[in-house]
């Protein structure tokens, strides 16, 4: 493709407000036939939300979508994919009850469903081929394949409604380096076949070795469009970021003295994962783990945790030796862990708050087996105090509280423990708005005050700088670089999406 080529997409002055919040400001970009196109922006840069308003998800507050010259009324992803737009989104849409055969024909408003199997068997099989999948039976449950084939089934879905405009939104997250090739390749077909590729990834490597030209957002605004030749990972960055955020003051926490460790992590290694894994943590601080999805940070904590039976390697709380993979073990030991999703892997949504916030501590509030009115009251009071939760509200259902308030509970339950030691949590602020995300801030650092070890991840350079003492950089499963102290943003960024340097004009 060249840049100068017919313009087949365009979205023009594109704003969309939530509430007081206005998430786009005027967003204008073309993408060519023939090109692949990248969207690139940090996190709340306003990326997801032009997605979703040229996937039909979301309708623009004022501008216009077109495709061909036509200009678009896309009031649902049903229109939307009626006018020539597929979207392969970053949360998964496939069903893993359903076969794989089923999964690639879900949605496609052309299939029929009376004898649709029978007819299409030959070009489903051929979607498998396209993404690496000849291996893959087309009645084989998808649930008994593994995530990154389930995002090839996803791609290969998208790929075959045969779309103008093909949006992969964080398409190779989840995938091995293997797998990824095949998901270029069938992008490179797509876009020689004459069709546009608006390409949305944090990976910046893959961005200038894939596509075209890269669009950048920043705070919902458009800020530049660039072709890929003009443009080196540090010369994006700098588009991505502005100026590099800073952190306001430099926090120490209470190392006077220089403490033992409380947690010692040697070795750890989680197959196709993460390999040799080493980082020690002293009590007083709050630590990061900092990396794009796929880096590995969330198999650490989890495997950490005693959650991955695979897992190998040495972990230690306050010298003494905890089995990997062995859950209740960590548990005794005072390790703590705090999941990313917190509705499915640690909120009872339709039980109340105290419920809740006590589930995890019945031995202190019960006597001989038997629930105390006075042990539980008091355990309750002071976590509704701790997390700053509303005491009037107890007996409501966590399902009833906001995002932000959900989250507090869900951290708020390791806290106040004598027996927690060190307090992991994956991506704590997810879906939390900034008040809320403000007070889980001061959870965390309260909590090293205490005396806990402290160890998060995030993908969020505003949260790194702000609330880590040290941020250890990973990429690929392997630890980029540990930064104790200040550290500009730019960096963090460079190292989350490409890793270290390995040539001198990468490092410059």
């Amino acid at each position: 493709m060249s840049p100068g080529g017919e313009e087949l997409v365009r979205a023009d002055d594109l704003t969309k407000s939530f509430g007081s919040t206005r998430a786009v400001r005027g967003a204008s970009f073309g993408i060519a036939a023939g090109e692949i196109h990248a969207l690139c922006g940090h996190n709340g840069a306003g990326k997801s939300t032009v997605v979703k308003m040229l996937s039909g998800q979301e309708t623009p507050d004022s501008g216009a979508i077109r495709i061909g010259g036509g200009v678009l009324d896309l009031r649902s992803r049903q229109v939307a994919q009626r006018s020539g737009i597929a979207l392969v989104d970053q949360e998964l849409s496939v069903v893993p009850s359903l076969t794989v055969a089923e999964n690639l024909v879900l949605g496609d408003q052309r299939a029929r469903w009376l004898n649709r199997r029978r007819a299409s068997g030959p070009w489903l099989r051929s979607l498998l081929d396209n993404v690496g999948l000849g291996h893959v039976d087309l009645d084989q449950p998808l649930s008994e394949l593994g995530i990154g084939e389930r995002q090839l089934i996803e791609i290969a879905r998208a790929l075959g409604q045969d779309a103008r405009l093909l949006i992969l939104d964080e398409p190779t997250a989840t995938l091995s380096d293997v797998e990824s090739e095949y998901v270029y390749a069938a992008v490179r077909a797509v876009a020689a076949a004459g069709r546009a590729v608006l390409f949305v990834s944090h990976r910046l490597g893959e961005v200038l070795g894939l596509c075209d030209r890269v669009t950048v957002m920043r705070d919902g605004a458009v800020v530049a469009t660039t072709a890929v030749a003009d443009l080196t990972i540090d010369s994006l960055i700098v588009q991505m970021l502005g100026e590099a955020p800073h952190r306001s003051r430099k926090r120490t926490g209470r190392e006077a003295g220089k403490p033992d460790e409380m947690l010692s992590v040697g070795g750890l290694s989680v197959p196709g994962r993460v390999e040799n894994f080493s980082l020690g943590l002293r009590p007083g601080r709050v630590y990061a783990l900092a990396g794009q999805l796929g880096s590995g940070a969330s198999e650490v904590l989890r495997a950490t945790a005693g959650l991955v039976p695979a897992a190998t390697g040495d972990i230690k709380v306050d010298g003494v030796v905890v089995r990997p993979g062995h859950p209740i073990a960590a548990t005794r030991a005072g390790i703590v862990f705090v999941s990313n999703d917190r509705k499915s892997e640690g909120l009872f949504l339709d039980k109340p708050i105290s419920w809740n916030l006590l589930a995890t501590r019945l031995p202190g509030v019960t006597r001989w087996g038997v629930l105390d009115r006075q042990r539980w009251s008091a355990a309750l009071t002071d976590l509704v105090s701790l997390c700053g939760l509303d005491g009037k509200r107890t007996g409501d259902s966590v399902r009833s509280l906001s995002g932000g308030n959900q989250q507090k509970v869900f951290v708020g339950r390791g806290l106040g423990r004598a027996d927690t030691r060190v307090l992991l949590l994956d991506d704590p602020t997810r879906g939390v708005d900034v008040g809320g995300r403000a007070a889980i801030h001061r959870l965390l650092r309260d909590a090293a005050d205490r005396g806990m070890a402290v160890l998060f991840s995030s993908t969020d350079l505003e949260e790194l700088l702000d609330l880590a003492d040290v941020v250890v950089t990973m990429h690929k499963g392997v630890v980029v670089r540990r930064h104790d102290g200040d550290v500009a943003g730019s960096v963090l960024l460079r190292e989350m999406t490409h890793g270290a340097a390995t040539t001198a004009e990468e490092r410059r």
